[in-house]
């Protein structure tokens, strides 16, 4: 796609008013009591599988212990943690992706960024959760590679290869998480830095994913970057965020969950994610559980 073509996405994407004025939860609404439904029954050995990262000291989060006394009864502690980046698993607000000053269902950005956070589409607007059905796509064994390169851009025929190995065609309301090998990569070349390449979705995926009117966005990436647009730096969050209202669970572990749907042989598994009721929040940290 060029650079026009990709702008238009923001046009052909837009869920603005779809779920009426003042919506704050966007493609979370495709997941109707049916969807959850269908995803509980879905759960054959009852086990769950956690695919939350550890929170560590970085520059992303601290933890410290408190001192209570020379003679304690209790213990306690504090902990901060900034969860945008690539540490910590986390849910994007809404709110959190901005677009020509403008944010998700058209609101000025003025009218939403407040010294005391956002006044729409914050995290508290997820905060009845997410419980629906997960499928893996794993996009590294269908290219048969243990990792893509940190050029690589995912593509349409790339998501419908792994679906196909998969052998679970994505629906109405799902949760997809595309795996890359970003691990296995990191592990074999080094930690990237946050203005290194990295391998992501192309543009055309983030309308795959609007056509299929998926709920929830996974994976060990997000866009390709650097994207090769200027004025779409990150398609997925500029488009999928504030054109999609597009739900994105950023940084899981894919090494884990891919044993886990060895082990149990499933790439479907009941997916729960319960972000904090954090007022005017950008993101949530998270731990999700896959419940196979």
């Amino acid at each position: 796609m060029n650079e026009q073509q990709v702008l238009e996405l923001f046009h052909t994407c837009s869920n603005w008013e779809r779920w009426g004025p003042g919506d704050d939860r966007g493609t979370l609404n495709y997941i109707t009591p049916q969807v959850r439904l269908r995803a509980l029954r879905s759960v054959r050995h009852g086990e769950p599988v956690s695919l939350g990262r550890d929170l560590r000291a970085s520059r992303s989060s601290w933890h410290a212990m408190l001192y209570v006394g020379p003679d304690p009864i209790s213990t306690a502690d504090v902990l901060t943690v900034a969860p945008h980046g690539f540490d910590v698993t986390h849910v994007d607000a809404l709110g959190h992706g901005l677009f020509q000053g403008r944010g998700y269902g058209g609101r000025q950005a003025s009218e939403t960024v407040t010294a005391g956070g956002l006044a729409h589409a914050s995290i508290a607007a997820m905060a009845d959760g997410v419980v629906t059905r997960g499928v893996l796509l794993d996009v590294a064994a269908a290219s048969g590679v243990a990792y893509l390169p940190a050029d690589a851009g995912v593509g349409v025929g790339d998501l419908e290869a792994a679906q196909r190995i998969a052998g679970v065609a994505v629906q109405p309301g799902d949760a997809i998480f595309v795996h890359t090998g970003r691990d296995r990569r990191e592990a074999a070349e080094g930690v990237a830095g946050d203005d290194a390449p990295r391998p992501g979705l192309l543009p055309e995926s983030v309308l795959w994913l609007h056509e299929r009117q998926i709920a929830m966005y996974s994976g060990d990436c997000i866009e390709r970057m650097p994207s090769g647009y200027p004025r779409v730096p990150m398609p997925l969050h500029q488009i999928g965020l504030v054109a999609m209202g597009l739900a994105i669970l950023d940084n899981p572990d894919m090494e884990r969950l891919l044993a886990a749907t060895d082990r149990y042989e499933s790439s479907a598994f009941l997916l729960v994610v319960a972000p904090l009721r954090i007022g005017g929040g950008t993101a949530s940290a998270v731990n999700p559980l896959a419940v196979f």
